[in-house]
């Protein structure tokens, strides 16, 4: 079984343990940083996806957020993409629900699922209406592309600021903690993927 976890910045990488061993498959696990935004984000786990065929692709990183605390770990299987929002009139997509391609491979069944992903174009610093628990700026375009290639994908985003309150001096000083949560957060998962 190949997974492929993404991140945006070198601040984010987190080394992830899964069993080495599931459903009678070794577990091969690759990285890969996309960098920051929508764009970059598809370009290039698109590649990675074309050259890899990962099994599942699973998002790791930071997210801010109007409705949880600084230190909360959450995992998405619903998707907003808070620019094409603006356009829903005229019949733009702009959600994602990545858990049925999840259940259908059988993968993260056990993980919790407490959370909406929204994405925009833009690093949020002032409450406005925001549609989910946690905000980023990539979730959305990985979750797109993982279904247009048929890969099972899923997000795990640790709250490191609360939007309108300092968010980008937040998100600096608390990279060092979300590695460790989002460490903690995988290793108390049962061996399972």
């Amino acid at each position: 079984m190949r997974i492929l976890v993404t991140y945006a910045v070198q601040g984010e990488f987190t080394e992830l343990k899964f069993p080495g061993i599931v459903g009678g498959e070794e577990v091969q696990v690759g990285y890969l940083r996309t960098g920051i935004g929508k764009v970059k984000s598809a370009f290039y786990l698109a590649e990675a996806i074309a050259h890899g065929q990962p099994d599942l692709v699973v998002n790791v990183g930071t997210a801010g957020s109007v409705s949880r605390q600084v230190g909360d770990v959450l995992v998405c299987r619903h998707f907003v993409d808070r620019d094409m929002q603006k356009l829903s009139d005229l019949g733009m997509e702009w959600q994602i629900d990545s858990a049925e391609l999840l259940a259908q491979k059988g993968y993260c069944l056990h993980w919790p699922d407490n959370g909406t992903c929204n994405t925009g174009d833009s690093f949020l610093t002032e409450l406005t209406d925001v549609k989910g628990d946690v905000v980023d700026m990539e979730a959305f375009a990985q979750a797109w592309v993982c279904r247009a290639k048929g890969v099972p994908f899923i997000a795990v985003k640790y709250v490191t600021d609360v939007i309108g309150q300092n968010s980008v001096k937040h998100w600096e000083d608390k990279l060092a903690e979300a590695r460790q949560g989002l460490s903690d957060f995988f290793e108390g998962l049962v061996t399972t993927v």
